[in-house]
């Protein structure tokens, strides 16, 4: 166990990484209501969501998600098993790898940016103007998957060492950089949108350059090196391949919708993406965290033959995320309108465009805990190298999910798609959860239906307080921002201290939930 993690425990890395992670969520909604007030959901915005997507997809899909879960726990093993020195050659192979891919991949994405618009946005065909400012604010989005992809390599190697704030830290100056580009350089150019795309750019270089000196003081600052056949990182590289499925899939479902949407009316890419925004703020701020905090830990024990250990880590981690994911679910769905509008109600977004987001975000409210859940239970399988149950699960998944396209797009629109992925998803948690029990490798611990209990009646006290302080969203729309804000900030503030009030009478304690 690193030191920081030792001294404080899971739980207080776990509440480093949520802080660090909430400001920059936080940030993030700053960033969107910018966005929002300059763009609103027009075809320039839906132009710019596509075009940061498809890097930020990526970048979800192979950085954070196939090769963190892929590198972590070989990392975990050679610190584990073998000298330094072999730590500092597995980490030099591996960084001369990754940016010699990526560099490839990039530069085939700023050739084929038209085409991979039409690839994950084929409902732009028919627009050429739409079409074609996608493309060109792709070509400068598209490097900051290689940025971002080194960064989440140095993420790894700090998180594998217990250094998880700088980490957590680093996607606030995506925010800053969009949030200042958008204020800042607009005026520079004949179409304003092309502002964020080179905030974007920006905010790639500037997350990259803040986290070297950081690796650079553990001694491991990265000297790319390739070497073929290296045994360490074909272990990576085979790892990688079927966790891009598996801790990925609920990404992928995502990326559907847009596709799907893309061929609805306009403005459906656009109400997704804000409404998926706010699901997605439990998720990282917590969910997140969590995921990352347990992977070395788990890793670890198993290297070191500990199973008691191992489950207990995974017990505690789902006790973790069910007493942020229950009550933010069910808040999430009680004041879908009253978010939204208070977050994004300003200049060119209108009265529909929060009302069609809010009918989104009701919809994903629905997956939230399943999001959050599969984010602590796809570690359990990656920490023993086990792939090839993640990527059954993930096919599975991925089918149930088009199904549920296929048959809920046409009644429900862009709701549907949003629902679609929340069925998926959690039937993808389950699945998840069902195979670690089956295979003996997580059992609960005791004290599972007092938990649940206290959880109830804290998520009771909680809508019952929320809903009892709302007002109808005619009366939001007739508000200007401050009124609005203040509200909002009422009904937050309101059911958190109802939800830890529920929480204090039926007796749970901090001492509880410490690891």
């Amino acid at each position: 166990m690193s030191e920081d993690t030792a001294k404080g425990g899971l739980l207080r890395s776990g509440a480093v990484v949520s802080v660090m992670t909430l400001l920059s969520r936080v940030l993030g909604m700053v960033r969107d209501m910018v966005v929002a007030n300059y763009f609103g959901s027009g075809a320039a915005a839906d132009a710019f969501f596509i075009a940061f997507k498809i890097p930020n997809f990526l970048r979800r899909l192979f950085a954070e998600g196939a090769f963190a879960q892929a590198f972590v726990p070989v990392l975990s093993e050679y610190r584990t098993k073998r000298s330094l020195a072999e730590v500092r050659i597995l980490i030099d192979r591996t960084f001369g790898m990754l940016l010699l891919i990526l560099s490839a991949l990039t530069a085939l994405g700023v050739l084929g940016a038209p085409y991979l618009v039409m690839l994950f946005a084929p409902g732009f065909y028919d627009d050429p103007a739409k079409l074609a400012l996608a493309g060109e604010l792709l070509r400068i989005t598209f490097p900051y998957l290689l940025l971002i992809s080194l960064t989440a390599f140095t993420s790894a190697v700090l998180n594998s060492y217990g250094r998880f704030a700088v980490p957590a830290f680093t996607p606030v100056l995506l925010n800053v950089c969009m949030i200042g580009a958008a204020m800042f350089l607009t005026s520079y150019f004949e179409q304003p949108i092309m502002a964020l795309a080179w905030g974007v750019f920006i905010a790639g270089v500037a997350q990259l350059a803040f986290q070297l000196p950081y690796v650079a003081r553990l001694g491991l600052l990265p000297r790319p090196r390739v070497k073929r056949g290296d045994e360490g990182v074909r272990r990576i590289l085979l790892l990688m391949v079927p966790a891009l499925f598996g801790v990925s899939v609920s990404q992928i479902n995502l990326l559907l919708d847009t596709v799907l949407a893309s061929f609805l009316q306009t403005g459906s890419v656009s109400w997704l993406y804000y409404a998926d925004r706010l699901s997605e703020l439990p998720l990282g701020a917590f969910g997140i965290a969590i995921g990352t905090v347990i992977l070395p830990s788990l890793s670890r024990q198993h290297a070191g033959a500990d199973p008691k250990a191992f489950s207990a880590t995974l017990d505690w981690a789902l006790r973790m995320v069910l007493l942020v994911g229950v009550p933010a679910a069910l808040a999430l769905g009680i004041l879908a309108e009253p978010l939204i509008a208070g977050l994004f109600f300003y200049g060119a977004m209108t009265e529909q465009a929060v009302v069609q987001s809010a009918r989104a975000l009701e919809a994903y409210s629905l997956g939230v805990l399943a999001f959050m859940l599969i984010k602590v239970l796809a570690p359990g399988f990656f920490a023993r190298q086990d792939m090839k149950t993640p990527v059954r699960i993930a096919v599975t998944c991925m089918i149930a999910n088009m199904v549920f396209n296929l048959l809920l797009i046409w009644p429900l629109k862009h709701v549907g798609l949003a629902l679609a992925t929340s069925l998926s998803s959690l039937l993808n948690a389950f699945l998840l959860f069902w195979g670690l029990y089956k295979a003996g490798v997580f059992r609960p611990q005791p004290g599972w239906w007092l938990f649940a209990g206290r959880l109830a009646c804290g998520c009771l006290l909680m809508a019952g307080a929320i809903i009892w302080l709302n007002e109808p969203s005619a009366v939001w729309f007739g508000w200007d921002w401050q009124r609005r804000a203040l509200q909002l900030g009422l009904l937050v503030t309101a059911g958190i201290a109802a939800f830890l009030g529920g929480l204090a009478i039926t007796g749970l304690r901090l001492r509880h939930l410490r690891h």
